[in-house]
C-alpha cells in the first residue's frame, strides 16, 4: 500500500528503506485509520538569518487532532493520560483523569504558544459547534520546545493558524516530519517532528484499530535505537542539542471498546514503544501521553451502556500501542528534510542511505 512507504507528499517512510517493523498496519498506517479520527496542520515556516525576537526566523506550527467528526466533536470519548516524565504540558488531563473523558480537538504546537493553542480552541468550538455555546470547556493541548530553530518568544502562533488547523483536519493519509506543531522539532538530534503509525489488533477473532500520533522532540544521538540496531552511535556527526533536553507528545485512538481505567492501561504502554528507539526519558524531557476510544456508549437519559473488553483480552491492544508508537517515532525522523533557522543554525535529516546500510550490516 503506498501510504505504509511515503507521505502525501512523496516523503518516504521508514518502511520504504526498508526497516523491519513488526504487527500489520492499518490501510493508511496513521492515527486516521481509526474511523472518525482525523489531523489536521498549519505550518509557519518563514525567514532565515540571526533571532530577532517577534520578527524570526519562524519554524512551528499547530496540529490538530480531532477525536471524532466535526459534528460529534461534542460527545465525549473515553479516555485516559500518562506522565512517564513531568517536565512539560497536556492541558485539561486533571479533568480527563477525573471525569474518564475527552471531547474537541486535541492540539500540540510549540512550548510558548500552548495557551494559545488552548484558548483559540475553545473559541473555535464555541463559533462551530452549536453544543459548546453554553457549555464550559476543557481542551486538551500540548507542548514540546522548538527554541532551536524558532523565535520560539516572538509567539507567532496565533488563534487563526489553531482555526486553520483545525479546520483542515482530515481521514486518510496524513503528511509526517516537519509539518504542524512538529515544524521546528528535532529527535535523537536528527530532523524531528510529527509521526504516526496504526496497528490492527485481533482479540477473540475480532479486528480493532490502534493508531497513535507523536510530536517527537526529545533524545540524544548515542542511544537511538531502530530495528533493535543501536545505529546512533554509528552516524555521528551535526549534532545540534546534544544534550538530555525535549520531549515527546503522543496521542493515541483506538475503536475498541474500552472503559476509561482501560484506555489509560493504553496510554501506559507508549513508553514502551519510545523505549525501543532508546531514549531513557531524561529529567529535562515532558513525555506525556493521553489515549482514547471511540466507542460511543447507548442509550439516553442518566443511565447509558457500553461494550467493553475483559482485562484479561487486552494483550493484543498493548502490543499494538507498543508498535505503532515505535514506527511513529522514525518515521517522524525518515519522513523529514534538513531546516536551517534561527542564527543559521542547521538540524540535519537522517541519511537513508546510511541508515539503510546499518541495518543491513547488523550492529552489536
Amino acid at each position: 500500500m503506498t501510504a505504509h512507504f511515503q507521505t502525501p507528499s512523496g516523503r518516504s517512510r521508514a518502511r520504504a528503506l526498508p526497516v523491519p517493523f513488526d504487527g500489520a498496519p492499518g490501510l493508511n498506517n496513521a492515527i486516521t485509520d481509526v474511523a472518525g479520527v482525523s489531523v489536521g496542520y498549519q505550518t509557519l515556516v518563514h525567514g532565515d538569518g540571526p533571532r530577532v525576537v517577534g520578527e524570526g526566523p519562524v519554524r512551528t506550527g499547530v496540529t490538530a487532532i480531532l477525536p471524532r467528526p466535526r459534528a460529534m466533536l461534542h460527545v465525549p470519548c473515553f479516555a485516559g493520560s500518562y506522565s512517564l516524565n513531568g517536565n512539560g504540558e497536556l492541558t485539561g488531563l486533571a479533568w480527563v483523569e477525573e471525569s474518564g473523558q475527552v471531547q474537541w480537538p486535541i492540539t500540540i504546537t510549540n512550548t510558548h504558544s500552548c495557551g494559545v493553542a488552548r484558548d483559540a480552541t475553545i473559541k473555535w468550538a464555541k463559533r462551530n459547534c452549536p453544543q459548546a455555546a453554553y457549555d464550559w470547556l476543557l481542551p486538551v493541548a500540548g507542548e514540546t520546545c522548538d527554541a532551536e530553530l524558532n523565535d520560539i518568544d516572538g509567539f507567532h502562533v496565533t488563534d487563526t493558524d489553531v482555526f486553520a488547523a483545525i479546520d483542515a483536519a482530515t481521514d486518510g493519509p496524513i503528511e509526517q516530519g516537519s509539518v504542524g506543531g512538529g515544524t521546528g522539532m528535532i529527535c535523537y538530534d536528527f530532523k524531528g517532528g510529527s509521526g504516526s503509525a496504526s496497528r490492527i489488533a485481533s482479540v477473540e477473532g475480532q479486528s480493532y484499530t490502534v493508531g497513535v500520533f507523536v510530536q517527537a522532540n526529545f533524545g540524544i544521538r548515542r542511544e537511538l535505537r531502530i530495528a533493535g540496531q543501536p545505529v546512533g552511535k554509528h552516524m555521528p556527526g551535526g549534532e545540534v542539542r546534544s544534550k538530555p533536553a525535549g520531549s515527546i507528545i503522543a496521542v493515541l485512538a483506538t475503536d475498541a471498546p474500552l472503559l476509561p481505567h482501560q484506555v489509560k492501561r493504553l496510554a501506559r504502554r507508549i513508553p514502551l514503544g519510545i523505549a525501543r528507539t532508546g531514549t531513557i526519558s531524561h529529567d529535562g524531557s515532558g513525555d506525556i501521553f493521553i489515549a482514547f476510544s471511540t466507542v460511543e456508549p447507548a442509550g439516553e437519559g442518566a443511565l447509558l451502556t457500553t461494550p467493553f473488553l475483559r482485562n484479561d483480552s487486552l494483550d493484543p491492544l498493548f502490543e499494538a500501542a507498543v508498535q505503532a508508537t515505535e514506527e511513529a517515532i522514525v518515521d517522524s525522523m525518515v519522513a523529514n528534510a534538513t531546516m536551517t533557522g534561527c542564527d543559521g543554525t542547521t538540524v540535519y535529516s537522517i541519511d537513508h542511505a546510511v541508515l539503510s546500510d546499518l541495518l543491513s550490516r547488523g550492529l552489536y
